[in-house]
């Protein structure tokens, strides 16, 4: 759903960074895998087709934050 987003941090070596990967249109949402030590997310169409991909090295990641919008609030009727 439109809103939905994902915060990953990830250890740069002597800093700290932070990605954000945001469900940009209606009818899209961010969906998280964890595979083969790589942390991938993906923002997906409703048909599952995906638009976008953030890939990052599991042993580097330090927090992958999910945050959905409550859906109360979309007003589409879901």
């Amino acid at each position: 759903m439109k809103g939905d987003r994902v915060e990953i941090a990830v250890d740069a070596g002597d800093t700290t960074r932070t990605y954000e990967v945001v469900a940009s249109r209606a009818g899209r949402r961010v969906e998280t895998a964890v595979r083969r030590g790589v942390v991938e997310v993906s923002e997906v169409t409703r048909n599952g087709s995906v638009v976008r991909t953030a890939r990052f090295m599991a042993n580097r990641v330090l927090a992958l934050v999910e945050q959905p919008v409550p859906r109360g609030e979309e007003g589409d009727g879901e």
